[in-house]
């Protein structure tokens, strides 16, 4: 967080604020422990949360009754003048009278909402005044069945313009993992501890999402399409621009910088030569280029939805393949490499340009037919990782390995995880491409089929409400795709709980 000034640097002081709500429960079972998230926030240096290196408090509370003395608390930390961070971690509820949204703190019943536990509305209503860019929210927690439809509501969490609010809410009903800190706090304290050079919050928020397993139709907070708003995009540029000590390439590349590549590669470009499109046309039998054209990556802009022709037939649903090579464009290498190639970082600041690495993606596929999927699915992570550090969350890349690890788990019987990541590639290519596209209809309808092979209901019933949800997005797809889907989750919400 940039702070104007050495003089009023010196008199800043920043503040940390930490506080764990009530405990979700769900049949006896913990689904998420505030207290073990801010227990493990607390053995990580109190600069590296803030973000920033001028003198700060911290200040934990946990298992806080009095909504008015934790009111208290968050109207000193939001009279900080330099960066604060607050972070909260509990069950989502709503009281019955108001419909609004609060944070549940331990003691608090549905009956007593209203003063027992934390509105949302006061969290923002402290915060609106802190001058931009030097407040950021964390939000893990955990909702609960009446908060949940007003979260889906809303789509997101109501928040000034001066506070940026990052986090994941899971849904009713998920189930735990074997750790006791929830998923996105774990995965996020490890990204901070992964990266040297602290990513700005946007940066970070999308390295952990992309990194945990998050529970089936958790709400993150923000979106990747709201994280590409061009007010947030500058917001988060000039906080990156903030004051800190020089950098090699690869180091600026890691944090996420990536503007000076291009200026790079103007000042390396070669003297006019002749290009391939001019040269004669190349046999079929010629390999094609080890990286596919960058133009050929990207998502076509939007168009409007074309009228199409329906089908009489009942329309059933089909596996469709991840982008395999081309088969005209074959791209063996003159030699056979002996093992996978392995995502490896570039350094951009060599005077020659880089050779082009490999396609993976045959090596990949054939060790999938050669039965080995877990070295398939391990390699693919792997270069999904690479994509996500390199071109972003929501980049046509990332996308693409995605749809390919979706494939592998249909491949290997996994329907629950090709499922969940379907539906992730769908919603991604439909936040930048028409939804009449042919690439977004067959990512739903891969979702749609690999859904219905999922034998165990309490699995189904998990992942239903996101494929309906992405299928109501598609009006050119056939409608009985979104009438059977809905007929099947209906059936299973009303067959007995043990099947």
């Amino acid at each position: 967080m940039q702070i104007n000034g050495v003089k009023q640097k010196e008199q800043q002081r920043g503040h940390v604020l930490l506080i764990a709500g009530a405990t979700a429960v769900r049949r006896r079972s913990v689904q998420l422990e505030p207290s073990a998230n801010l227990a493990a926030l607390s053995v990580v240096p109190v600069p590296v949360l803030l973000g920033s290196d001028v003198p700060s408090d911290t200040t934990y509370l946990d298992g806080v009754r009095d909504q008015n003395a934790l009111l208290t608390r968050l109207r000193i930390a939001a009279a900080t003048p330099g960066p604060l961070l607050v972070y909260l971690s509990g069950r989502l509820t709503v009281d019955r009278r108001g419909h609004q949204l609060y944070l549940a703190l331990a003691g608090t019943a549905t009956s007593t909402t209203r003063y027992t536990a934390l509105p949302w509305e006061w969290l923002g209503t402290e915060l609106r005044q802190r001058p931009p860019g030097l407040t950021t929210v964390l939000l893990d927690a955990a909702a609960d069945k009446h908060a949940w439809p007003l979260l889906q509501e809303y789509g997101s969490l109501p928040a000034p313009g001066s506070v940026e609010v990052y986090g994941a809410v899971a849904p009713p009903g998920f189930t735990s993992s074997d750790s006791s800190v929830s998923t996105y706090t774990r995965v996020w304290i490890e990204q901070l501890r992964r990266n040297p050079q602290r990513p700005v919050n946007s940066r970070l928020h999308a390295l952990t999402v992309g990194a945990a397993a998050l529970p089936p139709g958790t709400l993150i907070v923000p979106t990747a399409l709201e994280l590409t708003a061009p007010e947030i995009a500058t917001r988060h540029a000039a906080q990156q621009a903030a004051t800190r000590p020089p950098q090699t390439a690869v180091q600026r590349i890691l944090a996420g910088d990536t503007d000076f590549i291009e200026e790079l590669r103007k000042r390396r470009a070669p003297a006019p030569a002749p290009t391939p499109q001019s040269q004669a046309p190349v046999p079929p039998t010629a390999p094609a280029p080890a990286e596919p054209a960058s133009a050929s990556l990207q998502f076509p802009p939007p168009t409007a939805p074309v009228p199409q022709q329906r089908q009489h037939a009942a329309p059933e649903p089909q596996p469709v393949r991840a982008a395999h090579p081309h088969t005209q464009q074959p791209v063996v290498a003159p030699q056979v490499p002996a093992q996978a190639p392995v995502p490896v970082q570039q350094p951009v600041a060599h005077q020659q340009p880089a050779p082009a690495q490999q396609d993976p993606r045959p090596y990949v596929y054939g060790l999938a037919q050669q039965g080995k999927f877990a070295e398939a699915a391990h390699l693919a992570q792997a270069w999904e990782t690479h994509t996500l550090q390199t071109y972003g969350i929501d980049s046509p890349q990332a996308t693409q390995w995605v749809e390919i690890r979706a494939d592998l788990a249909k491949q290997q019987g996994n329907f629950v995880l090709a499922t969940q990541l379907w539906i992730s590639a769908g919603r991604t290519r439909l936040a930048h491409q028409s939804p009449d596209a042919p690439e977004v209809l067959n990512t739903a309808k891969s979702a749609h089929y690999c859904w219905t092979q999922i034998s165990e209901p309490r699995h189904a019933r998990e992942c239903g409400p996101e494929l309906i949800s992405l299928l109501r997005a598609l009006p050119s797809l056939d409608r009985r795709h979104l009438s059977v889907a809905q007929q099947r989750l209906e059936y299973l919400h009303n067959a007995p709980s043990g099947t």
